[in-house]
């Protein structure tokens, strides 16, 4: 561990040394145009003129700023030329600093004011000061949350802005936010509201091509929106914890370019020990004494994913994650290394990767859960609300032993502007772990994530009519809800769970309305429209039975060699592990024995056969290439063109036999065997004694208490049958 003491003014330092620091052939070059082209249909980049408008909004906002600071100084009996003089300034943090907002993205900025000028003025006289802007709309004050937040929309652009007071007189227009000696003395909401923008420029300092950086991370930000991967509050990764992965990808290939940075990433954390941190510069100490991330502790490094930001206090940023989206978060990044895989070979495009996942094609169990209004009074407040809490739903139904895998979509859909102009519903898909006959009653589970709700509203403004109806349903019964669009669903080789049958009794809520009156909700498609959709998903299941009827009789050999399309990647595997997961002197030696052994003699490393979790990326490596990185010799050369030669013409000789088959081929490279992962003993890291627990559970729970909920009873009874 490093300290840091009155200022950081220096760059930070990576935690490792570079996997490799190759430059780029023309090859990634073509690519990272292609990658480029692919992603400008889906609106994100802005054009100068968006641009243009941004930075005019926040000259604006600045000025307000400025001009509202002078304001409260001379409240303060503070001469003219004093307030003048006292400054402060808009900082700005999140996508927008990064680089990588898309198209009507919101901007976060932070108001950072001197010691005189308190909170309390900051959500009253500023917002009446806003208010007076005719520019300004949609203003939102959230005083009393976990960061505490004014949302509104200036001249048409959505602004979050924050409110840090520091222990200066005079806040400085060159004011470095890095600097540890501004967060003494503060209260933990300044501290909170300063780290937006400490993470941000920190990840900044430690990308070795910010434009490489960039365009990578727009590339898999898009990547798991379509994918439906991006939400920290409902426990997927959060735009912070995704620019931090590919920051440390940047790190391991800081030559590369951005199409190279791509297929990295999905190789990197296919296999990453998440037991480990991924950390991006060592972790600081200080006696500030603030709570945060420590590694010393267990319950901290007991966590799902711990993705840890790069300044002090340290916080994972992957906090929210849970068992179920962990599991789904691994296979997607799986599936993308896949698809990278193949556009590196030219056999698939880059917009492969964006294609939509198939969520209501996936399951076929699924619970409904809507949150309801009877005016527009709260309603957003009573929506974000709900929202914040789905993922303890998925925590507690996930303790129940018969779930594999609950999964929450983050796509949310709204009820019929007619019948129901105030409701939104989410959907958990629901995968088994045994098909036994067992009875599942989910009315204690479900109480249970209603009156967590009701707890974190209490005595916050109620009103009328808000409350939440949970149900379940089979996926041919989807159609009363969705759109035909979203159940146009690609057919699926197996089902989930396909012998599993499950019976509901009604439901009934405080109304004593059943499930049957629940669900003749009328919603924007049409008759038509819903039994086409019905048709589709009927069709669906049928496909699915004979699907997996069938491949239930293939032979063992045909499935092993569908599945040996994956495996051939160990070598990198076990040179990316040397350098980010701790192992042993003792299994290195022998991971390079084996590696070596497998290319002298075959001259490529094969496999007939791999489990479903440990897919492997292909590359050729001898004893000397793995104990020590060099530089590639032409002897290096010749031999990855001779083993290049053989696959090519053990490939020829395959695609003869059989057409369809598709083999991977990665060409070598060299990579460093230095052991990369630090742990808390060796890098000297400081138990902190004092710390208190505080974690981003208390971010969650704190920051959404706005509303209080008129709640339903829920009663769910799941009978699966063989």
């Amino acid at each position: 561990m490093m300290s840091q003491s009155n200022r950081t003014s220096t760059r930070f330092n990576a935690i490792t040394d570079p996997v490799s620091e190759a430059q780029p052939k023309p090859m990634d070059i073509k690519l990272t145009d292609a990658l480029i082209q692919a992603i400008i249909p889906f609106d994100v980049i802005e054009s100068n003129d968006e641009m243009q408008h941004r930075m005019n909004v926040l000259a604006k906002v600045n000025q307000l700023v400025k001009q509202w600071i002078v304001d409260v100084s001379l409240s303060k009996n503070m001469p003219l030329s004093i307030a003048n003089s006292v400054g402060g300034n808009v900082f700005t943090f999140g996508s927008y600093r990064l680089g990588v907002h898309t198209k009507g993205a919101d901007i976060d900025a932070l108001c950072v004011a001197p010691r005189h000028v308190d909170r309390t003025s900051f959500f009253a006289s500023f917002v009446d000061l806003l208010k007076s802007q005719t520019e300004v709309t949609q203003i939102t004050v959230v005083e009393d949350a976990f960061v505490p937040v004014i949302k509104m929309v200036f001249d048409g652009i959505e602004m979050d802005m924050l409110f840090a007071r520091l222990g200066l007189q005079n806040i400085p227009e060159n004011l470095d936010l890095l600097d540890l000696e501004l967060l003494r003395n503060l209260d933990m909401k300044c501290v909170r509201s300063l780290n937006g923008c400490r993470v941000t420029d920190a990840i900044l300092s430690l990308v070795p091509n910010a434009d490489s950086f960039r365009t990578a991370l727009r590339f898999i930000k898009l990547w798991a929106k379509r994918r439906g991967i991006y939400s920290n509050a409902l426990g997927y990764l959060g735009g912070v914890s995704w620019a931090m992965l590919v920051a440390r990808t940047c790190q391991l290939y800081p030559n590369a370019v951005a199409a190279t940075i791509v297929q990295k990433f999905f190789l990197v954390f296919n296999q990453w020990n998440w037991q480990q941190p991924v950390l991006l510069t060592r972790m600081v100490e200080s006696d500030l004494n603030l709570n945060g991330w420590t590694p010393s502790n267990f319950s901290d490094r007991s966590q799902l994913m711990q993705i840890i930001t790069p300044v002090y206090p340290h916080q994972n940023s992957t906090f929210n994650v849970s068992k179920s989206t962990k599991t789904i978060l691994l296979e997607e990044i799986e599936r993308g290394l896949k698809i990278c895989n193949e556009i590196f070979l030219r056999n698939a495009k880059w917009t492969d990767a964006f294609e939509p996942a198939d969520f209501f094609g996936r399951y076929k169990h699924y619970i409904v859960l809507t949150a309801k209004a009877t005016s527009e009074d709260n309603y957003k407040e009573w929506i974000g609300l709900v929202e914040s809490k789905l993922r303890k739903l998925v925590l507690t139904l996930e303790r129940n032993e018969y779930f594999d895998i609950v999964h929450i979509n983050p796509k949310s859909y709204p009820g019929d502007p007619q019948s129901e102009p105030y409701a939104i519903r989410w959907f958990f898909g629901l995968r088994f772990t045994s098909t036994e006959n067992i009875n599942l009653d989910l009315t204690k589970d479900i109480s249970q994530f209603i009156e967590t709700v009701k707890m974190q509203a209490a005595g916050k403004v109620l009103r009328d009519g808000m409350n939440i109806e949970v149900q379940y349903m089979k996926r041919k019964q989807l159609s009363q809800y969705l759109p035909q669009s979203a159940l146009k669903l690609k057919k699926r080789s197996q089902s989930q769970n396909s012998s599993t049958k499950l019976t509901v009794p009604n439901v009934t809520d405080s109304s004593d309305k059943s499930v049957s009156e629940n669900s003749q909700v009328t919603q924007e498609t049409t008759a038509g429209e819903k039994s086409e959709a019905t048709n589709v998903l009927n069709e669906q299941e049928s496909t699915e039975s004979e699907e997996t009827s069938k491949a239930s009789t293939e032979p063992l050999e045909v499935a092993l060699g569908k599945d040996s399309q994956q495996v051939d990647q160990d070598t990198e595997i076990e040179a990316v592990d040397t350098v980010l997961n701790p192992v042993s002197m003792e299994q290195t030696s022998d991971n390079i024995r084996k590696s070596d052994s497998s290319v002298k003699s075959s001259g490529s490393l094969e496999f007939t056969n791999a489990s479903e979790d440990n897919h492997r990326t292909d590359i050729n490596a001898n004893d000397d290439n793995m104990k020590e990185k060099l530089p590639m010799s032409d002897e290096n050369n010749k031999a990855t063109e001779l083993v290049t030669d053989n696959r090519k013409r053990v490939l020829n000789e395959q695609e003869l036999s059989n057409s369809q088959e598709k083999r991977i081929k990665i060409e070598g490279e060299i990579l460093s065997s230095n052991p990369n992962d630090i742990s808390c003993e060796e890098a000297g890291i400081r138990q902190n004694s004092s710390k208190d627990g505080l974690a981003e559970e208390e971010l969650l729970d704190a920051e959404d208490s706005r509303s209080v909920p008129s709640v339903q009873k829920n009663s769910i009874r799941l009978n699966l049958k063989q």
